[in-house]
């Protein structure tokens, strides 16, 4: 597991804490983790003292694991509740790679977070080299317009508005 791009808006208790988990989820699961980034305000530059730490990871079983029968049948997340903060959740590769394939605008910020916590030296690379092919303007701004009139709807005609949702409005 290599852990890179330090980014200062994680502090270095919390990230080993981070690291932590993120080696207890392979051990648990029997799972190698091939890229773990932040997501959400913290990635994008403007957490707010209320924001929480959003952990994503993209993990591999063992090869045997992708030719079992039911292999279409098994859970392909693993995800945790949120504790201290920490949100922390994977996706496996199968499924990463073809939301990525339907152009998925998470997985696009994922492999553009500048807070990386595990990068296995391949798999974010060789996805990143994909998306010019892959990528659709078109999917991105219907996601992010659905997004923004959600946000719109359901926070900026409150009295009181957290202001990320003026943000996620934007």
């Amino acid at each position: 597991m290599n852990n890179t791009t330090a980014h200062s808006a994680i502090d270095d208790s919390v990230r080993a804490e981070i690291m932590r988990r993120i080696k207890a989820a392979e051990a648990e699961h029997n799972v190698k983790v091939l890229f773990a980034i932040e997501s959400g305000s913290r990635a994008w530059g403007f957490a707010s003292p209320n924001s929480d730490y959003d952990v994503r990871f993209i993990y591999a079983h063992a090869k045997d694991w992708y030719v079992a029968i039911d292999v279409e049948e098994q859970r392909d997340v693993i995800e945790y509740p949120i504790v201290d903060e920490i949100d922390i959740n994977g996706w496996d590769i199968r499924k990463a790679l073809k939301l990525f394939s339907k152009s998925n605008p998470a997985f696009i910020e994922w492999l553009q977070s500048p807070i990386v916590y595990v990068d296995d030296g391949f798999f974010a690379a060789h996805a990143k080299r994909l998306m010019p092919q892959i990528v659709s303007s078109h999917k991105g701004i219907y996601h992010y317009l659905h997004m923004a009139k959600g946000n719109f709807r359901e926070y900026l005609k409150n009295e009181r508005v957290p202001l990320k949702k003026y943000f996620y409005v934007l």
